[in-house]
């Protein structure tokens, strides 16, 4: 059964919604403090975390940018209902997904099932994808760059899995998204140009991801040599 710890202050939130969860297979930890859920994720794996962004002792985005030092664990932030820059702050430091309160569980529950059948979904390890210096491990779901492992959270991995599934062919921002998300949905197609560019970065020196203005997005990297 997957495990999900909740971080929110808010003390009559965790109760309910653990039981809701439950019904579609998802165990619910929950932590009121910052502080008490970064001991959790240290102490327990595991699949997911859903993040509040107004806590006590420090906010949500430093929470992350907590997390994120030491774990590419998926990251569902809480952000106040309409409030743009926290969505775009939030993807920035590294969450893999927002959802703006207060919220309906249901979406809540269809967005960690999305997160969690990505997770899942990895083709065998033997799966690999090579380039002139990047390697794309569909399995393991490692990459190195020029023989360097890196640290790509699951959507910065899933984004470059699927540029690398078709090098040269362009992905609209939209392809992206339904991709990512697992399903149609009414979004914000800046999150695309935020996990672009924290990909970019860490993928320099190799500028392989190129942009075509008003198209989208393409892997352009030759292929390894055999």
């Amino acid at each position: 059964m997957p495990r999900i710890l909740l971080i929110d202050d808010d003390e009559h939130l965790a109760a309910p919604l653990a039981a809701y969860l439950a019904r579609f297979g998802l165990l619910l930890d929950s932590a009121l403090r910052p502080g008490q859920g970064l001991a959790m994720l240290k102490a327990t794996s595991y699949d997911a975390a859903i993040l509040d962004v107004m806590l006590p002792e420090m906010d949500g985005f430093a929470l992350c940018r907590e997390i994120r030092k030491a774990s590419d664990i998926p990251i569902v932030m809480l952000t106040a209902r309409g409030d743009v820059m926290d969505r775009v702050v939030g993807l920035e430091l590294g969450a893999d997904d927002y959802l703006p309160k207060p919220f309906e569980p249901r979406e809540l529950v269809a967005r960690l099932q999305t997160i969690l059948r990505r997770q899942r979904s990895a083709p065998p390890a033997a799966q690999r994808r090579e380039f002139q210096g990047l390697s794309i491990d569909l399995g393991t779901r490692e990459v190195r760059r020029a023989g360097e492992p890196i640290e790509l959270t699951g959507t910065e991995f899933e984004l470059l899995a699927l540029l690398a599934a078709e090098p040269g062919k362009v992905f609209s921002r939209d392809d992206i998204l339904n991709h990512l998300r697992g399903h149609e949905a009414d979004l914000y197609t800046r999150a695309v140009d935020i996990v672009i560019s924290r990909l970019r970065k860490k993928l320099e020196p190799l500028d392989c991801i190129k942009t075509l203005r008003n198209a989208g997005y393409a892997l352009a990297v030759g292929k390894a040599a055999p």
